[in-house]
């Protein structure tokens, strides 16, 4: 029987007790901070990377892993390991899956598969638990990626909002004009994955009506009374999570909700005050 190792990136932000558990390897991106680059989940925590963005009054750049990043997890791995899944997130938004593809070509000793997510965070982090449980339980890639792929077709939903489009922007993922107009009007857009790139979902000028967006676009998925395994995502408004958590899990006995959060990566990009829903049927 081959036996599958599961990589993944650190914006799955899956927990450390549970990388350990379902014996997941996570290469980090980087966070760059002027001339200081940290690696997200290892040297910077997304507590301390919102302090210290507030304390220097910069906005970061990021950087995918590089090439050498995976071919040296790849080659540790395959020491043990026949075959190498690796999980990442949207290509349309990171070089990560590139970078991950190419080092796969250049190691021996294990089959290397890399599987593009298409969305991130928590949303990222469920096919990497799919995947970490199927090859536990001694399911070989091909089974493996069979089921991923299946999640994907069925669909995997996720619409978060932001307070400030400006870090978008910065960012290269919003575009001027969506800019200029988004602050004009004190938009407060709900955004969502969209042929792997975020995309404004619908304009919204309040934040309270852009969450009840959110939570009616999930209420239609979950009312139908399927078994869902859902995700909500924070920034600094851990305590807002928390409560919608309770809410939804009082609502609905069909849905299995993980609490989870924007690391330095994402939340360069989204900035303070984000918050998230993603989902997927079983």
């Amino acid at each position: 029987m081959k036996t599958v190792a599961i990589v993944t990136d650190s914006t799955a932000y899956i927990p450390e007790s549970m990388l350990t558990e379902y014996e997941i390897t996570m290469v980090p991106l980087s966070v760059i901070f002027d001339n200081e680059s940290y690696l997200e989940e290892k040297e910077i925590q997304a507590d301390d990377f919102f302090e210290k963005v507030k304390k220097e009054n910069i906005l970061p750049k990021t950087s995918q892993p590089s090439i050498g990043s995976f071919v040296e997890t790849y080659e540790t791995l395959a020491r043990t390991h026949d075959e190498i899944i690796t999980i990442t997130l949207s290509s349309g938004i990171s070089g990560t899956y590139q970078s991950a593809n190419s080092a796969g070509d250049m190691i021996e000793g294990a089959d290397v598969y890399v599987f593009d997510s298409e969305i991130s965070c928590m949303m990222q982090g469920f096919y990497v638990l799919e995947a970490a449980r199927m090859a536990q339980d001694g399911f070989g890639s091909k089974e493996i990626l069979s089921r991923l792929q299946k999640i994907k077709s069925q669909g995997t939903n996720a619409y978060f909002l932001v307070d400030d489009l400006s870090h978008l922007h910065r960012g290269g993922r919003l575009n001027a004009a969506q800019l200029v107009v988004g602050s004009l009007l004190q938009i407060k857009p709900v955004l969502t994955f969209e042929d792997k790139q975020i995309v404004p979902y619908e304009k919204i000028r309040t934040r309270k009506k852009a969450l009840n967006k959110i939570m009616t676009l999930f209420d239609e998925a979950a009312r139908g009374g399927d078994l869902i395994n859902a995700t909500l995502i924070y920034s600094t408004n851990k305590d807002e999570a928390e409560s919608l958590k309770a809410e939804l899990e009082e609502k609905y006995t069909n849905v299995n909700i993980i609490l989870s959060y924007f690391g330095p990566v994402i939340a360069t990009h989204l900035g303070e005050g984000a918050l998230g829903l993603g989902w997927y049927r079983v």
